[in-house]
């Protein structure tokens, strides 16, 4: 694939209730079931014309907003285009594809969420969002349901995620954004997703002052949030253990836990969870915990299918929700190397 093609997200649902249903067939899109047939729209003013008549013409920023969008879904997207997907379902992954077939309207499909349809070759499926650099995150932030990728040289960057599972970072050169006169409104220069801004912030954060064994100290803290008395493991080998924790006054009482922190950005395998199922028998405990930050291998997922009564796994997206969970009751020191506050903000409606 050349470096020279768009790179482009078209989101699965605000909840990413369609992720499971595109990566298995091939595809993104649907929503916008309000929407009729896109086929014969052959140019950006019929599609404001029929966004107007469907949403009404009473708020002219919606309805320039969803134009942009649905003009690219029917007319810029095109076959050999980078496609890629931040999982909603799998928080901590990001899917990578190459468009396939250009858009698709299915009459036929009896689900109306699933009728407006690009097709796509789905090359990596599971690259974890610590794979990413926080700029780049930032670029896939955006609000929008459907936008193309440009600013910070993010369209080069997606592409060498795919190919290569890393973020080289922006190459200088390309730091600012080509002015090719293309419209905006559909682009990564929109508003961005504050929630996702704010997750992907608090993901660096960790990464930045919880590196190496020192998340085995944030995961400690955590557990004791929880109720768990801990023991944790100084650096070093650790035979498959960094935590042992139990609960009761002395931590004697059940559940008793054996914990595995594994800090690196990228999947672990299955030998790290076999390890820890060995370390469960060892020490007599009930249950275990891995701390996966960088998720876990396809083979490691396989293998954590026989364990399901047995082994728990936290990626990033599964700590930090634990973190915002118990973020009041966390020490001090922690909520010093890791300050936030919580803020609201209106929701935007009707998100595809």
């Amino acid at each position: 694939m050349t470096t020279d093609r768009p790179a482009w997200t078209v989101r699965t649902g605000k909840h990413g209730e369609r992720d499971d249903w595109a990566l298995s067939g091939g595809c993104v899109g649907g929503g916008w079931n309000e929407v009729p047939d896109l086929s014969r729209i052959s140019s950006k003013q019929e599609m404001e014309a029929l966004v107007s008549e469907v949403y009404g013409t009473d708020k002219p920023g919606q309805v320039s907003t969803n134009t942009s969008q649905l003009w690219s879904l029917r007319g810029r997207i095109e076959v050999g285009d980078l496609m890629v997907l931040p999982l909603k379902t799998k928080k901590s992954q990001i899917a990578f594809g190459v468009v396939t077939r250009p858009y698709e309207y299915f009459a036929n499909e009896p689900d109306p969420s699933r009728k407006h349809v690009i097709g796509v070759e789905w090359r990596r499926v599971d690259v974890p969002r610590t794979a990413v650099k926080q700029d780049l995150l930032n670029t896939l932030g955006s609000a929008l349901t459907i936008f193309q990728s440009r600013r910070n040289d993010a369209q080069w960057r997606l592409l060498q995620i795919m190919e290569n599972g890393t973020d080289p970072g922006a190459r200088a050169e390309n730091l600012i954004l080509p002015n090719d006169g293309e419209d905006d409104a559909s682009s990564d220069l929109a508003t961005p997703d504050l929630e996702e801004y704010g997750l992907n912030r608090i993901q660096t954060l960790i990464q930045e002052n919880f590196a190496n064994h020192d998340l085995a100290r944030l995961v400690e803290a955590l557990l004791n949030c929880e109720g768990f008395v801990c023991e944790r493991k100084p650096p070093g080998p650790d035979g498959g253990v960094d935590i042992l924790a139990g609960q009761g006054p002395l931590g004697l009482s059940s559940t008793r836990l054996v914990v595995q922190v594994k800090s690196e950005a990228g999947p672990v395998g299955d030998p790290v969870v076999q390890a820890l199922q060995g370390a469960l028998n060892r020490f007599s405990a009930e249950e275990a915990l891995l701390v996966a930050w960088g998720g876990v291998s396809k083979p490691a997922e396989k293998y954590l299918e026989t364990t399901k009564f047995s082994i728990r796994v936290w990626d990033s997206g599964d700590l930090i929700r634990s973190v915002l969970k118990n973020y009041s009751k966390l020490p001090e020191d922690i909520r010093s190397e890791l300050p936030l506050k919580q803020i609201w903000v209106p929701v935007e409606l009707g998100t595809n």
